[in-house]
């Protein structure tokens, strides 16, 4: 797995390049300023547009206005939300919460356009059951300039980016989040959430589109208000310290990110680039996925579609995004308190950090690790190894803020530091990482199972200085819980409300989780049916679903891993996605302006809805 995943970490540095970002953002400037500010027209008309005060039963279309944001909404308001904006945070520093806005305003530029252009080139032959999305647009658009078999070979390469992300970023990590913040709070295996997750979306998506728009319609305003309630009464409690995080966030935003506590600091840079991935991630902005859920609305007036559109990555990332940004910034979770208040264990006494050397095919590679690598000898399948492992410390009187014991293959970690300035961190400060180990004989004794680093890799080359000169140090003789993602966001209500955290996090991951799964589900499902034809929805369908039990199966078990995954599918699918954007921009930008021209000269008129 290690293999793999090296493979796709390398792949997603070309793609997710920094000036690949700088034309995301360069193309959502551009729509701003073709369109005159469309943010402006989704806050207005978009709204009005959505509440049905335009609608005509009689347009072609399979859901309403309202049901086509909630399907789209209930793609992009999800886990990306919950953790995907924690992770940002872990790794970018508070900095990336300023990205994130940035993207979050120009990506609403961005989905009115691409809506706009999926809706003027939708395939309506079937008015109840329409397919539209960017392969369609390329498809058709480049049919009528005569370049049929070059539209058809882009329509084909999207869907395949589009496939792609749909298993991974739309299924595996959704299925992956709810299955680790499940374990958490009910120990509950990872394999059971599967199998529950996906009965329950196969039970949704057989309905196909009117399904899916009828339960996104009902679950998406409530789980929105339901987490949005609970965030505004969690900053309440903390209305203090929201002034200076909003310090934190602009200062941060423009130079690097300090580190403190369980924080090991954040480059200016990699605030950037998390925040940016994370928005992009959440909002889906730019690429080309919810286009395919808006092109089944109901309306003859593409151009309405792409207004209403526009209040997708408002609601996803300047609301939502936001305050799960400051619940966590807010409440201390990222740094645990400086290490005090959140502090989850304490050593007795502090770890030894041990330089370990190993012959491999005669080259002599150099690991950190915690503990003296023969402290425990474990039997494992007949086979005497000798890992770097302490004994589990004791809990402090507050405990673990999850769960309140600690769990088999909980993930834990200290800081330690040494040598010269990271990078990525802008800080000499390393993630010491572990995992906690039950054993099976009640006799033996519970410890933590370390990480064992090489120090040839970049987060840790300058370490390697050391290793001759005398070791790294411990920051703290502190252990802290490994929260990834969705349990962050836990925590960070639990400090203000223990106990309850875990539960209200749990019940909004299931939510988002199906809600995101459906919608992703049907996305992938277009992209069959322009590849395949109709005939191999179902074999789809099926496959989808395994996906979710697999994600759950203890394959992916790391932030890193799963984070590898989503990035891929997404960063392939703007790499496609943008240049149909630009291409097909003009057309879509006078339908666009000759829209609102007709509405200032009152050609569309409100059908009378209050």
């Amino acid at each position: 797995m290690d293999g793999f995943n090296d493979f796709l970490g390398a792949i997603n540095d070309i793609i997710w390049t920094e000036w690949m970002l700088y034309i995301l953002l360069g193309t959502g400037v551009l729509f701003t300023l073709w369109s005159g500010f469309s943010q402006f027209r989704a806050l207005t008309h978009g709204v009005a547009v959505t509440a049905g005060k335009y609608d005509d039963p009689d347009d072609p279309g399979a859901i309403s206005h309202f049901q086509a944001l909630s399907a789209a909404l209930s793609a992009t308001v999800g886990l990306g939300n919950i953790a995907g904006v924690a992770i940002a945070i872990a790794i970018g520093g508070p900095g990336a919460v300023f990205w994130m806005w940035i993207v979050g305003i120009i990506g609403m530029a961005l989905k009115s356009a691409e809506v706009t252009q999926s809706m003027l080139f939708r395939n309506t032959d079937d008015p109840d059951n329409p397919h539209g999305g960017p392969m369609f647009v390329v498809a058709e658009g480049m049919k009528q300039w005569g370049l049929g078999a070059i539209g058809q070979f882009i329509g084909v390469l999207f869907c395949l980016t589009l496939l792609i992300s749909a298993v991974t970023g739309g299924n595996m990590f959704q299925a992956w989040s709810v299955s680790d913040i499940t374990r958490e709070t009910l120990d509950m295996p990872g394999l059971a959430t599967g199998l529950i997750l996906a009965i329950v979306v196969a039970l949704v998506i057989i309905g196909g589109i009117k399904r899916i728009g009828s339960v996104a319609g009902v679950l998406v305003p409530f789980m929105c208000v339901l987490y949005v309630i609970i965030a505004i009464v969690v900053l309440g409690f903390n209305l203090e310290a929201i002034p200076a995080v909003f310090g934190d966030i602009f200062r941060s935003a423009f130079s690097a990110s300090e580190a403190g506590g369980a924080f090991i600091g954040g480059a200016f840079g990699t605030a950037i680039l998390w925040g940016m991935k994370r928005a992009l991630f959440s909002s889906e902005s730019g690429q080309g996925s919810s286009p395919i859920a808006h092109s089944a609305a109901q309306t003859k007036e593409p151009v309405s579609e792409g207004v209403v559109a526009g209040l997708e990555p408002f609601i996803d990332t300047i609301v939502v995004c936001t305050l799960t940004a400051l619940v966590i910034l807010s409440t201390g979770a990222l740094t645990r308190g400086e290490g005090e208040a959140g502090a989850d264990g304490i050593f007795a006494k502090a770890p030894v950090i041990s330089l370990q050397e190993k012959d491999v095919d005669g080259t002599t590679h150099r690991y950190w690790t915690l503990g003296e690598p023969t402290t425990f000898t474990i039997k494992d399948s007949d086979k005497e190894t000798v890992f770097g492992v302490t004994p589990l410390p004791d809990r402090t009187e507050r405990g673990i803020e999850l769960g309140g014991i600690w769990k088999n293959d909980d993930n834990v970690f200290t800081i330690a530091q040494g040598g010269d300035a990271n990078e990525a961190t802008a800080s000499n400060r390393v993630m010491m990482t572990g995992k906690i180990v039950i054993p099976e004989k009640k006799d033996d004794s519970p410890y933590i199972k370390w990480a064992q680093i090489k120090t040839d890799e970049d987060e840790v080359a300058h370490w390697s200085t050391l290793a001759d000169g005398g070791l790294p140090t411990l920051v703290a003789p502190i252990i802290y819980e490994d929260y990834k993602g969705a349990t962050m966001t836990a925590y960070a209500i639990n400090r203000q409300f223990p106990g309850f955290g875990n539960w209200l996090i749990l019940i909004a991951s299931w939510l988002f989780a199906i809600s995101t799964m459906i919608s992703w589900s049907y996305y992938g499902e277009q992209g069959i049916v322009f590849l395949l034809g109709e005939w191999a929805v179902g074999i789809y369908k099926i496959i989808y679903c395994l996906l979710i039990v697999v994600a759950t199966a203890g394959i992916v078990t790391t932030t890193k891993e799963i984070g590898n995954l989503s990035d891929l599918g997404t960063g392939l699918m703007l790499w496609v996605n943008i240049p149909i954007m630009l291409i097909f921009g003009a057309t879509a930008m006078s339908a666009w302006h000759g829209y609102f021209k007709r509405l200032r000269a009152g050609e569309i008129k409100r059908t009378g809805k209050s």
